[in-house]
This record gives structure tokens, sequence and C-alpha cells, in this order.
């Protein structure tokens, strides 16, 4: 990592603190707005799908029934359920929208993520040993990384954790490692444990027991369905964090780098070690907005919409200052 001295680092965080101001300043109507539209969208889609899914003896239909509730889950984790825990929405006061009572499609539990995620990988972002999204206990993605046999078929596990991602994500706060190890026990976990088995068993029976009873001759149809649309959003939501995260120009650090971290650095960090990607609108919406995953790292608790006139900004405040905008 280049070195910035303080001076610069102040400057910068002067530049992008100004930044931030400039945009809470504008939140308002349109930002509740696009909120409720894609609240809107989603449940459109997830009423159509299942609807469709009841006539799943119709390949037509089933097939039209697992888009659309696939949709409706990516919509959901995405640019609902991801953005609205992040606290974006907090300050419209709507008890729907608030991320102390929000909960979103997955078998994750939305206080574990808040803990695993908001705080631990939003502070610590990759910082080896710290943030631990850094292949998720099973993937080396780093020379840095200590190498290990079991990384000769780490592609499998890929494909494996990204068929499961929600699964995974649920489980982050388990820590198996370190149970393993013995740094922990299992009886640590026990408040954990209550919370996952409580919301996965929740998930579980709301898409593989009740929609399939009341399919009646397309129970079977129905079930499928529902694992298809629950494949495709971990598929989707996988892919879509791995390209943020994890290709060749973003920067793993080491505690070290990190140390007595100021303001600045800290934002220096989240530049460093984070990377967009381009595509037209419905591609931003479908990602949640973290196709701008330097922004969203930068500011996650702005509406992510606002991500997109805010990136060009960023970029240049990036180029003033010598640093890589991947």
């Amino acid at each position: 990592m280049q070195k910035l001295n303080e001076d610069v680092l102040a400057q910068l965080s002067a530049d992008l603190d100004a930044l931030k101001n400039e945009t809470l300043a504008k939140l308002g109507e349109e930002d509740a707005n696009h909120i409720r539209k894609i609240v809107s969208i989603q449940r459109t889609c997830e009423i159509t799908g299942r609807i469709f899914l009841m006539f799943g003896l119709n390949p037509i239909c089933w097939s039209l029934g697992v888009g659309l509730l696939g949709t409706s889950k990516i919509l959901d984790n995405m640019e609902i359920g991801h953005n609205i825990l992040h606290g974006q929405y907090d300050w419209m006061n709507d008890p729907h929208l608030n991320s102390e009572t929000y909960e979103w499609d997955i078998v994750c539990d939305s206080e574990s993520w808040a803990q695993t995620h908001n705080y631990e990988h939003h502070t610590y972002t990759n910082i080896l040993g710290k943030d631990r999204d850094i292949g998720y206990g099973l993937l080396r993605l780093n020379h840095k990384e200590k190498w290990h046999p079991r990384h000769l078929i780490q592609f499998f596990d890929y494909l494996v954790l990204s068929s499961l991602f929600q699964w995974g994500v649920a489980l982050h706060e388990l820590q198996a490692d370190e149970i393993l190890k013995g740094k922990q026990s299992w009886r640590d976990k026990v408040p954990f444990l209550k919370g996952f088995l409580r919301k996965s068993a929740r998930q579980l029976f709301k898409d593989y027991v009740f929609f399939p009873l009341i399919a009646g001759p397309a129970m079977v149809p129905v079930f499928v369905g529902n694992a298809a649309a629950n494949l495709i959003r971990n598929l989707w939501t996988s892919t879509i964090i791995f390209c943020g995260h994890f290709p060749d120009e973003v920067e793993i650090f080491s505690a070290a780098d990190c140390e007595d971290e100021s303001r600045g650095h800290w934002y220096y960090r989240q530049i460093l070690g984070s990377a967009n990607f381009d595509g037209p609108k419905w591609l931003h919406i479908m990602s949640g907005h973290l196709s701008l995953q330097v922004e969203h790292h930068l500011f996650p608790n702005i509406p992510a919409h606002r991500y997109v006139e805010m990136a060009p900004k960023v970029e240049a405040i990036a180029k003033k200052y010598g640093i890589p905008y991947n």
C-alpha cells in the first residue's frame, strides 16, 4: 500500500466528508419514492411468481414463476434488505424500512448480519485476520494468506459456497474454525444458534412446506421452483459480492497497516480495497448498487441509488491524490 502522509489524508477526508454532507443534504422525497417503488416491484414479482408456480404443472408457467420469484428474492436481498439494514432509510421513520425492525427473505438473521457485515466487514475491510469476509474462511484469495493443500480444490468450494450462499452468510457468525481450534466453545454460540435456528426454520417452512402444501397437485413443482429461485438469488448475490471485493486490483491489508488509523486513512483503505463494475440501470438496481462498491464502502449509510451520481466525484477525488480507483 502506497503511503500518504497525514496532511494528505486529512485533505482526502475533508473532500470525502464534504461530498457525503452534500449528498445527505439532498435526501428527501426522491429517495423515499425510490425505495417504495422498488419494494412495490419486489412484492409484485413475488406475488405474481408464486401464482405462476401454483400452475407449475405447465412448464411455461413454472419457468415464469421461477424467474419472477428469483427476481423478487434478488431485489429483497440486494436493493432492499442490504441497504435498509445499513440504515440508509432510517431517516424516513417508516417501521417497514427501518434497520432496527426490518427482516429479509433469507435464512440469515438481520441482527447477526449487522454484527458480521455492518460492523466487522465495514470497519475492518480487507484486513487479514479481522475481516472474515476475505474468502469466508474457505478460499485463499491473496498471496499474503497462508497456503494449504485444501486450496487445490477451492474452486469446488467456491461453487458450493455460491450455491448455498445464504447459508454461508447465515452461519458466518458461528466462526466454526475458531471452535475447531478451541479458541471458542459451542456454549459461547448458543444465543446465535437460537436466532439462526428460529430464522432458518421460518424460511424453510415458508418455501418448502407452506407454499408447496397449498399448491395441491402442483406441490412438487412449487417445491422445486422455490429451491430454484433461492439458487438463482444465491448465485447472483455471490457473484456480485466477489466482483466488488476480490478482483486482482483490490488490495488486502495487514493489521499493522491499519494501526491507529485516522479517518482519512480509513477512507483511503476503502478506496483501495474495493472495485466497481459498469452496466445499465437495471444492473445497478439488481446488484443493490454494489456495482459501485467503492462508494458503498466509503458511504454505507447513504441511500445506494445515490452512488451513481457520487461515483464520478469520488473518482475525481481519488485522481486528485493519485489513488487507484478500481
